[in-house]
């Protein structure tokens, strides 16, 4: 599923088709939307279900984690799937899959059924991780390609911090209690239930957007590729020169396979092994826990359960706020530049909570200079990571590849990330029972080394065509 090539200066969007191509990419970017509240859902509902099931810590870790397997494998695949049936087929898939998921674990008559339905969730997530960016970089003129193409995480924040609200609601509602009684359910299954409402506005959304002009021109449907071109682009272009430079550049391309992406001293060439780098850093500061267990972790150092989730609330905000700092800058700073500023950002904050941690609780909580550091620095630490590797990370994956590899090399940079999500995800309730000050110690770690990787590896993609990159 790789991206349409284009000549530079030929895909400048007239100001009168921009709000149409926004509107475009917005409703593509819903995917993200549930990308996010699925992922985050799960934190009001980490405790009700240790206490239902009456499950260990590692046990915990397994159900929470294991939708990630089903992200891996739903962004391998998804790249391929779409090349088949399409893009807009491939998003209503996913969400199908999403309704399925929110009904499924509202719903669960066993752990290991809630396990399941979290897996399909998972699938979905993976899906939409991948063909979110690709179909939007594939319709964006590429002077708004970065701005259009961070709308993949400005949603995913937004859907975070959504579902926390919703999370902190239904936990009001039920009296402050997880497993209080409402709507004839326990409230951890309301919040999980809810997602349904997103999910069926994301399968409406996806049939109010075109299909991809590529997919369209390989699919031998080249009338309607030239008037989704015109719609995205204006009639002032030669359309049927558009069509035949898409089509020469696919011409150009051999189709993408795992095997194109062989090559160079380590198994895979060298490009490859920088998008695994900048996913597996992306996850490796921690910054899932901040998603996953942040209500836990408020309350595992005494912090009272509807303050927790308020907190988890108020970091989805700093989230956003970042996301919205990083979508201005993107184009103008520049990829790079804002990935070394978020590392540094990321090592300060890290290793403030980590300090604050290594302290001792009194009457069940951290001392009051030590918990108020703890809460700023983990404030400051998602800001960092949201106006830098949040959205650089993503818009890199999009950018990066030669055309020729890039939906091979995009789906095993992404299910790399899911991998290493995983990995943080199944390990830090271990972790933290071993020693939350050095689990922090550890994402600190990772933070610095990101800074020499990107300045070593990693190569600027601002204002680059497509065409342009490999």
């Amino acid at each position: 599923m790789t991206s349409t090539a284009q000549a530079p200066g030929a895909r400048e969007a007239h100001p009168e088709h921009l709000g149409h191509v926004i509107f475009i990419a917005a409703a593509a970017a819903m995917g993200g939307f549930l990308f996010g509240y699925d992922s985050a859902v799960i934190n009001g509902a980490v405790e009700a279900i240790r206490s239902k099931y009456d499950i260990g810590s590692a046990t915990l870790a397994q159900v929470i984690a294991i939708a990630l397997i089903g992200c891996a494998v739903g962004a391998a695949t998804a790249g391929r799937i779409a090349d088949r049936i399409g893009r807009i087929r491939c998003m209503q898939i996913a969400a199908v899959l999403f309704t399925a998921s929110a009904i499924g674990s509202a719903l669960p008559f066993a752990l290991w059924d809630l396990a399941f339905w979290r897996v399909i969730g998972g699938f979905a997530i993976g899906m939409a991780s991948v063909i979110g960016p690709a179909y939007i970089a594939e319709v964006a003129p590429a002077a708004y390609r970065g701005r259009l193409g961070s709308f993949q995480q400005a949603a995913i924040v937004i859907g975070i911090a959504i579902s926390q609200l919703v999370n902190w609601a239904i936990l009001n509602a039920a009296g402050g209690d997880q497993r209080g009684k409402l709507l004839g359910l326990e409230a951890w299954q309301v919040m999980l239930g809810v997602m349904v409402v997103p999910a069926v506005l994301y399968g409406l959304l996806s049939f109010a957007i075109p299909e991809s002009p590529r997919y369209l021109i390989e699919a031998g449907k080249d009338a309607r590729a030239r008037e989704v071109l015109e719609e995205v682009e204006g009639k002032e272009i030669d359309l049927d020169a558009r069509v035949e430079e898409i089509r020469l550049a696919m011409y150009r391309e051999e189709k993408p396979s795992f095997k194109d992406l062989l090559g160079g001293t380590f198994f895979f060439k060298p490009i490859v092994w920088v998008g695994i780098g900048l996913s597996v850093f992306q996850q490796f500061v921690g910054i899932n826990v901040a998603f996953y267990y942040s209500a836990t972790l408020w309350q595992s150092v005494g912090v009272d359960p509807t303050d927790s989730f308020l907190y988890s609330f108020t970091t989805s905000i700093i989230n956003i706020i970042g996301t919205v700092i990083a979508m201005i800058f993107v184009d103008r700073v520049g990829r790079k530049p804002l990935a070394i500023i978020g590392s540094v950002g990321m090592v300060i904050g890290l290793a403030l909570e980590a300090w604050a941690f290594s302290y001792d609780l009194v009457d069940g909580k951290l001392p009051a200079t030590q918990g108020w550091v703890a809460l700023i620095a983990a404030h400051v630490f998602v800001l960092f990571f949201a106006l830098s590797w949040g959205v650089v990370v993503w818009v890199f994956l999009g950018e990066m590849f030669p055309n020729r590899i890039r939906a091979a090399a995009l789906g095993v940079a992404a299910s790399a990330q899911w991998i290493a999500n995983w990995a943080i995800t199944a390990s830090f309730p271990s972790l933290a029972d071993w020693s939350l000050s050095g689990t922090y110690i550890i994402y600190t770690v990772f933070a610095a080394l990101s800074i020499p990787f990107v300045l070593k590896f990693v190569k600027e993609t601002k204002g680059k065509a497509l065409e342009e990159m490999g």
